[in-house]
Formats: C-alpha cells, sequence, structure tokens
C-alpha cells in the first residue's frame, strides 16, 4: 500500500490513478494528522508527502514518523526548490525528494527504485554465509537483514543511512570526495552532494562516543570522508 498524501485533489487522485494502472495499491490523507493515523493504523510500502498541508506540514509529519522509529520509505513533494527544504527532508530521513511539477515517469522511476531497495531480504540460512556480516568496533551490521546493533542493541536506520554506513565499512581507510560519495552510494539525485555532510552527521550521532570528536568517520579537510574502523 502507497499512501499519498496531498491536499491537491487533481494531484492525489491523478497519482493514485496512475499508481494504480502500475500494478500499485493507494491510499490517500488530506492533511498531516490524517497522514500520520494512516501510517500508524497500517502497513505501508511507501509515502508520498507533500511539504505543504493544513494541520501538519510534511517536515512535521516525517519527524513525527522517524520519532515513533516508523521507517517506512518516504519521498517528499514540494513545489519549493530550496536546498534547505532538501536538507531538512533528507536529515529527518526521507528517502528522496523530487521538486514539483514533475514528470511523472520520473516519479514512477523513483518510486520504483525506492520500493526496490526496501525490499526486505530473504530469511537468511542459520549460519549466515560469509560476507554477510560485517563489523567494527561493538558495531555489528547484518546485511540479509539490514539490521545493525551497537553493542547487542538494536540501531535504527533509513535506507540510505544504512546504505552510507555499509559503504563506509566496505572501503576502510580510503578517502572519498562528496561527490564520489554521493553518486557511488546511491547513484541518485537526492539532493545535492552537500547532503552527504548530512547523512554522515547521522551516522556520527548513531556511532561514535563523541560526534564532535569522531575516531571512525572522519572528515579530510579539502578532500572528503574517511572510515577507520
Amino acid at each position: 500500500m502507497i499512501l499519498i498524501v496531498e491536499d491537491d485533489d487533481a494531484i492525489a487522485t491523478g497519482l493514485a490513478l496512475n499508481l494504480k494502472l502500475a500494478g500499485r495499491q493507494t491510499e490517500i490523507a488530506r492533511d498531516g494528522e490524517e497522514a500520520i493515523a494512516h501510517a500508524t493504523a497500517c502497513e505501508l510500502e511507501l509515502v508520498l508527502l507533500d511539504i505543504n498541508l493544513p494541520k501538519k506540514n510534511g517536515l512535521e509529519v516525517l519527524a513525527s514518523l522517524r520519532a515513533a522509529d516508523n521507517l517506512v520509505p518516504v519521498i517528499v513533494l514540494s513545489a519549493r526548490d530550496g536546498e534547505f527544504d532538501k536538507v531538512a527532508a533528507l536529515r529527518l530521513g526521507a528517502d528522496d525528494y523530487v521538486t514539483k511539477p514533475f514528470a511523472l515517469a520520473e516519479l514512477l522511476a523513483r518510486i520504483d527504485a525506492v520500493l526496490r531497495r526496501a525490499q526486505p531480504a530473504s530469511v537468511p540460512a542459520a549460519v549466515p554465509p560469509a560476507g554477510d556480516q560485517l563489523e567494527f568496533a561493538d558495531i555489528r551490521i547484518d546485511l540479509a537483514q539490514r539490521l545493525v546493533t551497537r553493542s547487542g542493541t538494536d540501531v535504527k536506520l533509513t535506507h540510505l543511512e544504512f546504505e552510507l554506513l555499509v559503504f563506509f565499512v566496505r572501503n576502510p581507510n580510503q578517502v572519498f570526495a562528496r561527490a564520489q560519495l554521493f553518486s557511488l552510494v546511491w547513484g541518485q539525485s537526492v539532493g545535492s552532494v552537500r547532503t552527504v555532510d548530512n547523512f554522515v552527521g547521522q551516522l556520527r550521532k548513531r556511532f561514535e562516543l563523541d560526534p564532535e570528536q569522531p575516531k571512525h568517520f572522519i572528515t579530510v579537510r579539502g578532500s572528503g570522508y574517511r572510515f577507520d574502523p
């Protein structure tokens, strides 16, 4: 089920119709409070979330979902093309950001891409095959189940955060420019290369003992970032 959160009837019904033609089931929420209620009550595959909404705006809805550990994939839709909104949405845990007016074919392609990333992995064998586990310090990453633990406690990550973490751990002691990380990790437009800074900041908050003095996710001045196990 895809939840379309949009107060413009023409856009909402048009998206619902085209997604139905693409074989997707949809529900429509007309304001932010209704969106939160739907997301709480239903098991959703994806949320298409407009920013300009009555009662609660899209960023407030997104913040509420993530605060409740609801990691349903979210694509933010906005008529505003400002960098501030993109950065804010991605920092709050959005999986993509699309500016209105958008080409329907592009939006459908982005929806497919996000849903592919969100596909649950198959149930692993009792003994995971070699390479299905990564670790550093007290962090354990189960690639098959897309689970991360720190000292045995689950750590909630969005899909984009998980992909960046795995890339770093698989490529230790190498310096990558922001543009390289942006291209190699996600391979799509999710804002600008500067959004990499926000995602690195989120990883530091979750995995560094002191995010202000990081030991693992290192800034290399003038060059980019390096991961030290």
